[in-house]
């Protein structure tokens, strides 16, 4: 009770946004077909799967997009990858941005921060006890 259980990521062309994080995450992304809602189910992890993780929607945005360097004044979601490093330049070719460089959480992970095509804000996560 009281988890996160749904997340939404805002887009001018929810379409061609889909398309980065598919292209990226590879989640499963499809278009939820209902007259006049401009909305995309996205699948982080697959029906009957055991791994950890919620599912969400992209949903096209009610008013401007982010100009950039704006202060954070929402949720950011987080996404567990096994290279910090590998996703970065995945994110890079794909259109995306980073928006605050690798850091390390002592003793725990890797963690950086980037922007989508959109300009939303996401990090990035790698378990390593080793990181400094």
């Amino acid at each position: 009770m009281n988890r996160v259980i749904h997340f939404e990521i805002h887009a001018t062309d929810t379409a061609k946004l889909a398309a980065f994080y598919r292209d990226v995450f590879g989640w499963e992304i499809r278009k939820w077909e209902s007259p006049g809602v401009d909305y995309w189910i996205v699948m982080t992890t697959p029906d009957g799967s055991t791994e950890s993780g919620i599912n969400g929607g992209i949903v096209g945005r009610k008013g401007p997009a982010p100009k950039g360097g704006e202060p954070v004044t929402s949720f950011v979601c987080t996404i567990h990858v096994p290279s910090v490093d590998e996703y970065l330049k995945k994110i890079q070719a794909a259109g995306g941005k980073i928006a605050l460089s690798k850091m390390a959480i002592p003793g725990l992970a890797w963690l950086a921060y980037c922007t989508d095509i959109e300009g939303n804000i996401f990090g990035i996560y790698e378990d390593d006890k080793n990181a400094k």
